[in-house]
């Protein structure tokens, strides 16, 4: 069986479109729930206070250095990166928009709701539990099939002109990290659990998560 850079089935994004009617409703809540809660498990890991997945610490550097609220230098780094999509050629979706939107809200709203935790204990259980949170919410945002965030959609990009994806995100990844940290941002051991989790979890949850299309409708046999 083909696999896209999803990782998911290629037949699971080829289904008619009654078909794919039929699940809408479930396809978009289910879009919505998933970047909601990927934007609350980004702000669990920032109160945590033990390192952040690579993004962020981009993110919280440039915020560190500008002096403007994380999630709307999310937002405003979404849209940068939207650009880089032009010379790959890719075609953002309603999961791309909503992504670039939503992410963001939510870690700002979550972050004014949810304090700090004062113990090493209870910021280690916070830290894990937005990883696991985090897997969950990608699961969730990919599985709707509405095309990828702007990350996601550079990451694949590249891919899709011959290179290595393990070797493409790796080095987004990298180069990324390295930016948030020379910009003052958080690396901590937060980020390396992160770095090494988040794909085995994408991995078990992203198809346990994906919306499969409907049967086909049968047509009605015409009268005699």
């Amino acid at each position: 069986m083909r696999i896209d850079l999803a990782g998911l089935p290629a037949r699971l994004t080829t289904a008619p479109r009654a078909a794919r009617g039929r699940r809408l409703p479930r396809r978009i809540g289910q879009l919505y729930i998933g970047l909601i809660c990927y934007g609350a498990s980004a702000a669990l890991m920032v109160r945590a206070r033990l390192g952040l997945d690579p993004w962020d610490v981009f993110h919280q550097g440039l915020a560190k250095r500008l002096g403007l609220p994380l999630g709307w230098l999310v937002i405003a780094v979404g849209v940068l990166v939207l650009l880089a999509w032009i010379p790959l050629r890719q075609r953002p979706g309603l999961g791309t928009v909503s992504n670039v939107i939503l992410v963001g809200l939510s870690l700002d709203a979550t972050l004014h709701v949810v304090p700090a935790p004062g113990p090493l204990w209870a910021r280690w259980v916070m830290l894990l539990a937005s990883i696991a949170l985090n897997g969950l919410a990608t699961g969730l945002y990919i599985g709707a099939r509405f095309g990828p965030g702007p990350r996601d959609g550079l990451m694949t990009g590249l891919a899709a002109r011959g290179h290595s994806i393990r070797v493409v995100r790796t080095g987004i990844e990298l180069a990324v990290v390295a930016a948030g940290f020379l910009l003052g941002g958080q690396v901590g051991f937060g980020t390396i659990l992160y770095a090494v989790a988040i794909g085995p979890l994408a991995h078990v949850l992203i198809p346990l998560c994906t919306v499969r299309p409907g049967p086909a409708a049968t047509p009605a046999p015409e009268p005699a």
